[in-house]
């Protein structure tokens, strides 16, 4: 498989690198600054796209590629690949669905403490020398026993309900329909609904049109000046701006963030505010699941290549 091209869109994880190119004839798009003369002279070579939740397919890359077979990306999230031109074109996606649940939904609920009980804001207290002259830090809010509201609940989500069940967090969701796997939890229909009846609204869902800026000023004067929105989804999930002039203005009580609308670009005006945790986007970031993300990456490309079925097959 050593004359196969691969294109990786941008830089991802130094494992996943230097296993595809042990195993392929592997381009890195980021080396080539001229992007259309590059495609221009490999087109015919590469095969096969690894991209992730920044840079994926789109359908511009997908033109140009005309001997493309497969996308397989370094995330679970599709969003960044165009899935209706892979189904016209038969070009086959994979995502790294499973492997990142437990890491992602031990961030949200590590994000839901940190901002509740202003652990950031503590921090910088204690290093700052503020506990000599000024005495003991501020009383917060307890996260035990607080309501929580799932909007998605897949793999991510339902991770997420049964690590806050473990703190008596009564937990509800919004999803298209019911689950009937989720019996216990109480469902509603929309997520006004979800946010008037919950004090910590989570994002766990995908990134869709009909998703796009599913919390906006509704939902967040539902969710009210007490509550706290947490978002590892992705950024575009939240109307940002909505969000930080909710945040800025005292009509939310908090928000914890691991992703945002225009990374790496974060609102400045977040930088000031107390009741914000800000993550870079590090939801499965351990060790151990990028690992297991690679090999699922490389495991479905070689799957391809050799006849064989997918392990995590989208399209």
């Amino acid at each position: 498989m050593e004359s196969i091209g691969v294109l990786m869109t941008c830089p991802m994880n130094t494992y996943l690198e230097q296993e595809l190119d042990k195993r392929f004839k592997l381009f890195r798009f980021w080396h080539f600054p001229q992007e259309q003369t590059f495609l221009k002279e490999h087109s015919a070579t590469i095969r096969a796209v690894v991209g992730n939740a920044s840079i994926g397919a789109n359908a511009n890359l997908i033109d140009a590629l005309p001997s493309l077979e497969i996308v397989s990306s370094f995330s679970v999230g599709l969003d960044k690949v165009d899935l209706p031109k892979c189904k016209d074109k038969r070009i086959r996606v994979t995502n790294t669905p499973d492997v990142l649940t437990e890491d992602v939904a031990d961030l949200a609920i590590g994000l839901m403490i940190a901002t509740l009980r202003r652990l950031c804001e503590s921090d910088r207290y204690v290093r700052g020398g503020l506990w000599k002259k000024k005495g003991d830090f501020k009383l917060t809010s307890k996260f035990s026993g607080k309501s929580v509201g799932i909007i998605g609940l897949g793999r991510i989500g339902l991770a997420i309900a049964k690590r806050a069940e473990a703190f008596d967090c009564p937990i509800s969701y919004y999803s298209r329909s019911p689950k009937a796997t989720s019996k216990s939890y109480k469902y509603y229909p929309t997520v006004v609904d979800l946010a008037s009846n919950c004090e910590i609204l989570v994002v766990a869902c995908a990134l869709t049109e009909e998703t796009r800026h599913i919390i906006n000023r509704e939902v967040i004067d539902a969710l009210g000046a007490e509550g706290v929105v947490i978002n590892i989804g992705r950024g575009p999930h939240i109307d940002e701006a909505e969000l930080v002039s909710a945040l800025v203005e005292g009509r939310l009580g908090g928000a914890g963030l691991d992703v945002f609308e225009n990374e790496p670009g974060v609102p400045e005006q977040l930088f000031e505010l107390e009741n914000v945790v800000l993550a870079p986007h590090v939801g499965s970031g351990t060790n151990e699941t990028r690992k297991a993300m690679a090999d699922l990456v490389i495991g479905n490309l070689e799957a391809h290549f050799l006849n064989k079925p997918l392990l995590t097959p989208v399209v």
